[in-house]
């Protein structure tokens, strides 16, 4: 194995480290006890991410990286435009309820921190809104223009993105039926242009 082989499977450890202390520790996660969660200490910590907005920048594209590509796959469901927005919802949804301890640490803690890392998440919803909209304009039932599709998709992300946020402090009302209103919701903004 090479030493960049080394380095590589060093540092993916060490995220896997991170990841577990953020799970368990939400935004109370700190670099102590990452550093003590990896058997190492906060300069060897240190010498494979450089700092903390180092690490804390490779966890965000991890996560990132991870919801983005669950968000893709549920816009090519199948079933029309109902079930791909229905698919899109929960995916979102999903996501940040199984890992809201990942969430509100990225969103929370560390994007406050690091201005890399709010830059991180804000690029993803951004990547997003791009990436809906060129699903909306490709959307067969829909008779959509570039920049209408723009700004629908931005909408929407930013509202799934807020409702998400509200829904975590909120547990007792169910996935499903967050899931359920927001498709309405949205499903209702695609009737015919005025």
């Amino acid at each position: 194995m090479t030493s960049s082989a080394v380095g590589d499977t060093r540092r993916e450890q060490l995220l896997e480290a991170a990841d577990r202390v953020i799970r368990r520790d939400g935004s109370a996660a700190s670099m102590n006890l990452i550093a003590a969660e990896a058997g190492i200490t906060k300069p060897i910590l240190y010498r494979h991410f450089g700092d903390k907005g180092g690490l804390y920048q490779a966890l965000a594209g991890r996560y990132v990286d991870d919801l983005l590509a669950r968000l893709r796959a549920a816009l090519t469901t199948r079933g029309g435009l109902e079930a791909r927005t229905r698919a899109t919802v929960d995916a979102y949804l999903t996501a940040v309820g199984e890992q809201p301890q990942v969430y509100q640490f990225l969103v929370e803690r560390a994007a406050v921190e690091e201005p890399g890392v709010r830059g991180e998440v804000q690029g993803f919803v951004r990547r997003f809104g791009d990436e809906l909209a060129a699903g909306i304009r490709a959307e067969p039932a829909l008779d959509v223009g570039e920049r209408r599709a723009l700004v629908w998709a931005h909408g929407i992300a930013g509202m799934v993105q807020a409702a998400g946020d509200w829904w975590l402090d909120h547990p007792e009302v169910p996935r499903e039926q967050m899931v359920e209103e927001l498709t309405a919701l949205l499903f209702g903004a695609f009737g015919p242009a005025r």
